[in-house]
């Protein structure tokens, strides 16, 4: 497998987004939205590298089939929260046709939250269908199927420490 990015690249990215997002964030009522399931590493890490308090919560969507796309946006496991109260950040793993963002965006800007806005760790720019504002990027990365840090192909090479590009899947 190549690797795209290693394990040090990616720590060192996550610490600058972390130190990024508290300082824009401090003194702010900061939720943060993990993506599930390809965010819950690139969440934790971020977390942890926070120098602000924050609240997290998890929600669920599904788009793909395999490695395909399905073009619809289906909701697996909503928020447990009112985020009315918060300045709410989408934490995401990878963005590429940014269909599965704008409708999360959608879904919960309508939900009102105090600000509300995205942070990826990997984007797809070149695969965009819809515009998606996105705040915090951690790296534009080519087209081609990437799995590890989360990232996954039908399960499988969520644990590597690295971000690798898969052949043909």
């Amino acid at each position: 497998m190549e690797i795209l990015l290693t394990a040090e690249a990616i720590q060192k990215r996550v610490r600058e987004m972390s130190e990024e997002i508290s300082r824009d964030y401090r003194g702010k009522n900061l939720l943060l939205i993990g993506v599930l399931n390809g965010s819950f590493l690139f969440l934790a890490d971020l977390v942890r590298n926070l120098s602000i308090p924050c609240a997290v919560d998890f929600i669920s969507l599904q788009s793909y089939n395999g490695a395909s796309s399905t073009g619809a946006v289906r909701t697996l496991l909503d928020l447990r929260r009112e985020i009315s109260d918060y300045c709410a950040l989408i934490v995401e793993d990878i963005v590429d046709t940014g269909l599965t963002l704008s409708y999360l965006l959608n879904t919960l800007q309508a939900r009102r939250p105090k600000s509300l806005e995205i942070c990826v760790l990997a984007d797809k720019a070149e695969c965009r269908k819809v515009p998606v504002p996105i705040r915090y990027v951690g790296f534009t990365v080519p087209n081609r199927f990437l799995v590890g840090y989360g990232l996954d192909y039908e399960g499988q090479y969520r644990q590597l420490p690295y971000i690798g590009v898969l052949d043909a899947p």
